[in-house]
């Protein structure tokens, strides 16, 4: 089974993350951020995958911190789980619509981190979530799954809707990419022979 499970503390947050790549689609998160947990659910429902989030953090200061490491402990997590990605498709994308709103997402389990990141959010709040920490939780994300992720909103005018699209997307398509193909088992997806 292509698990994984990493405890993350520090001075500002204390994560721990469950995860199971050949879930069902359930989470079980506590992070004190309804909203992120609200798209964190997204990934684990549209990834197909079973996800727990515990997370306590300096929210007296703000939300940066806890949004920031869990997007971190998620990455080094999902590294762990996918292993050396013998066998699987590698490269994943996915267009999610929610009504105004369309995002795309690619992703390319490369070993190399990379983000691209083109988000222009209708306003900066969504209730009292600071959309800034949207790039800061993909930026922890693709630096400790050591991933290369494009992530493009194309079109949207309300800020939940963009969020939500972002996500799903990109829950669909770490779902494309980490899935077995059966006509490279036991392969490296990777001319190098190694990812």
């Amino acid at each position: 089974m292509r698990t994984a499970e990493i405890t993350r503390n520090t001075k500002e947050t204390q994560i721990r993350v469950k995860l199971n790549l050949d879930g069902k689609g359930g989470a079980r998160l506590s992070t004190g951020l309804p909203f992120l947990e609200h798209m964190l659910d997204q990934v684990a429902r549209h990834g197909m995958l079973d996800l727990e989030i515990e997370a306590k953090g300096d929210l007296h200061i703000d939300a940066h911190h806890t949004v920031e490491d869990i997007g971190i402990t998620l990455g080094q997590a999902f590294a762990k789980a996918i292993g050396d990605k013998a066998g699987v498709r590698r490269f994943g994308h996915a267009y999610v619509p929610l009504d105004e709103a369309l995002s795309r997402v690619v992703i390319d389990f490369s070993g190399r981190p990379g983000l691209v990141y083109d988000v222009a959010f209708s306003r900066s709040l969504i209730g009292e979530f600071d959309v800034d920490l949207v790039h800061e939780f993909f930026q922890g994300f693709v630096n400790h799954a050591q991933v290369t992720l494009h992530i493009d909103n194309l079109r949207g005018d309300n800020a939940h809707h963009q969020c939500e699209t972002v996500f799903k997307a990109f829950a669909r398509a770490l779902r494309i990419a980490a899935e077995a193909d059966p006509r490279a088992a036991g392969t490296v997806p990777s001319t190098k022979g190694s990812l």
